[in-house]
């Protein structure tokens, strides 16, 4: 009996050894030789402290800032951990609204942003990303035509000229990957520091 266990039991212990411990050790060698911005999380440092990553939006509520999509990612209720609140940009949590388009709640929260962002600029089509959540609810970046549609907001909130906004928005879109992977995007967190540089 112990000759059809041995081997079963090395068996085991050797494959957790190579994929539980040695694997994912060289990945993680690799990755810091290779890629250490990225395996270490794409932070964005300003004077040496930690603001935030590349890769997890962040809320921005200020007339001065250029806002992100909306997120639908929740947290326990501190009061009551049977309920959950809204926490926008909670990382923890990562998470879409999961409603679906006949969805009254959904139908009313667009139609919602979509009053505030038509009072905001009533003379420009919405786009439709400054009004639905993203999959994930921590999606950092937004279209061009979103960024674009926020130009004159800021641009009166700071005293600026619309046009210095509006190149401001252009040098920081991202084409598509390789010419022809992903869609033009432009990253809020990068966008907004770089409006701080200009206009602190």
């Amino acid at each position: 009996m112990l000759q059809h266990i041995r081997p079963a039991i090395v068996m085991i212990i050797a494959m957790t050894v190579i994929t539980g411990l040695a694997y994912p050790l060289a990945m993680t060698a690799v990755a810091q030789l290779v890629f250490p911005y990225q395996a270490n999380g794409s932070l964005i440092r300003v004077k040496g402290k930690v603001i935030g990553s590349v890769l997890i939006g962040q809320e921005f509520t200020s007339p001065r800032y250029f806002h992100p999509r909306p997120s639908a990612t929740t947290e326990p209720d501190p009061k009551d951990p049977t309920k959950t609140i809204s926490v926008p940009y909670a990382a923890d949590n990562s998470s879409g609204s999961n409603l679906g388009p006949t969805s009254k709640a959904l139908v009313s929260g667009v139609q919602a942003e979509a009053a505030k962002l038509a009072r905001e600029n009533p003379a420009t089509a919405i786009p439709v990303d400054l009004v639905t959540n993203s999959g994930s609810g921590l999606d950092p970046d937004i279209t061009p035509a979103g960024a674009l549609f926020q130009v004159p907001r800021i641009a009166k909130a700071r005293g600026l000229p619309d046009e210095t906004v509006r190149r401001l928005v252009l040098a920081h879109i991202d084409p598509r990957f390789l010419g022809i992977l992903g869609e033009p995007h432009v990253n809020v967190l990068e966008l907004n520091l770089a409006l701080d540089a200009v206009n602190p």
